[in-house]
């Protein structure tokens, strides 16, 4: 059996056929960004990705994840209430 493959569906921009790939990037950080922050960083985050692994912008997902700080620890140390 073949892999399935975007190609039919014109998702790459190369010429040469390529595997199906959805390229997902999970973002981990503190909550408190404004969604102009946000829409700032994936517009520059799918650009990177469709220029290095030559996708369209369609097949790639960013899933942004706001963590507040008392859910994040270092060291024993919840991030809250580090000094």
């Amino acid at each position: 059996m073949k892999p399935l493959s975007f190609d039919s569906l014109g998702l790459f921009r190369g010429e040469e056929k390529k595997e199906a790939v959805m390229p997902t990037i999970h973002v981990n950080m503190y909550e408190g960004r404004s969604v102009d922050q946000k829409r700032k960083m994936v517009v520059a985050m799918t650009d990177a990705v469709v220029k290095s692994l030559d996708v369209k912008p369609e097949v790639v997902h960013i899933f942004i994840h706001e963590l507040p700080k008392h859910n994040v620890a270092l060291a024993g140390v919840l991030a809250s209430e580090k000094k």
